[in-house]
């Protein structure tokens, strides 16, 4: 039998940090609306009253990734050096973020959350917020570049990072594949891949 619901100081608040625990332990497929309710001590039908479904708690749980890696790019973008080291260091970030948190980086770049039409309304904002910031970083390292040139840059950039993430993730590079790179080297390849060459100054 159900618990009766009793009030919870931040019930919503309870159950993202919970599903997000969950996603990094087991991956999404970890996220139970009924399992949660019972870790928490709250009755079933109270998760309902915040989320309208798992699909609805896992869009939160993702939006809250994107304002998490916001945060990671804004700090890069505002740091010192020039534009270039600027967004040299946001990718830097990114990747941190990302071997740090695994489960919800799947969750954000994986799931099929985005790809849906419309795509979960909390999730828009943030994930369009981030890429915009990487979008502005690249503006910065690459001055008075075409607009045009920068779009098709930016996404080239983000799918390196992302998926040399994605794979990494899951320990698909072998030794055999990278040796005798060090992570260091591996690193600084991904870095070069992602942003392009340094522009040849100016004649």
């Amino acid at each position: 039998m159900d618990k009766p619901a009793y009030h919870h100081g931040d019930l919503k608040s309870a159950l993202l940090a919970a599903a997000l625990a969950a996603v990094e332990q087991g991956g999404v497929d970890a996220v139970s609306l009924r399992d949660l309710a019972q870790s928490l001590g709250v009755s079933r039908a109270a998760p309902y009253r915040h989320f309208a479904d798992r699909d609805a708690l896992l869009a939160a749980v993702a939006a809250k990734g994107f304002e998490d890696l916001i945060v990671v790019y804004e700090t890069a973008l505002a740091g010192p050096g020039d534009g270039r080291e600027r967004l040299r260091q946001g990718i830097i970030g990114y990747l941190e973020f990302a071997r740090r948190r695994p489960g919800l980086h799947a969750l954000m770049f994986d799931s099929d959350l985005l790809r849906r039409s419309p795509p979960p309304q909390v999730l828009i904002g943030p994930a369009d917020r981030a890429y915009r910031l990487l979008w502005r970083g690249l503006e910065e390292a690459v001055p008075g570049a075409d607009k045009v040139w920068v779009r098709a840059r930016t996404v080239t950039m983000m799918s390196t990072m992302v998926g040399y993430q994605l794979l990494d993730n899951v320990d698909r590079f072998k030794p055999h594949m990278i040796d005798p790179l060090t992570r260091d080297d591996l690193l600084e390849a991904v870095l070069e891949a992602a942003i392009g060459p340094a522009p040849e100054p100016a004649g």
